[in-house]
């Protein structure tokens, strides 16, 4: 099983959680974070992490986002690894409340 990290990141970029994980799974994009399930050890401690709760176990992902499972697998193959918290993006708290953004993510 693996953490899928879901819409509620896009543009909110928070780096919560990558300070916490035991191994490097997260990968950084533009405005996004994913997780690499290959690489993820199923270890829970990211999730309660994520100041925006965008983090879930593949078998709990919200009704609607299960596509992405598959986009953290195939962004994590073509974006590097983050390993350290960084500064959230100056516009992350307007996003915080925003739904329906996968419009507004870059790959």
């Amino acid at each position: 099983m693996t953490f899928v990290v879901t819409e509620a990141c896009i543009k909110c970029k928070l780096t919560d959680c990558v300070e916490v994980c035991p191994v490097d799974c997260f990968h950084e994009g533009p405005n996004f974070l994913v997780i690499d399930p290959d690489e993820c050890i199923d270890c829970t401690l990211c999730e309660p992490e994520c100041p925006v709760e965008a983090i879930y176990s593949e078998d709990e992902i919200p009704a609607g986002q299960e596509h992405f499972l598959k986009l953290n697998a195939e962004l994590s193959q073509d974006w590097p690894v983050i390993t350290e918290m960084k500064d959230a993006p100056e516009d992350a708290d307007e996003w915080r409340e925003v739904k329906d953004k996968l419009q507004y993510l870059e790959k």
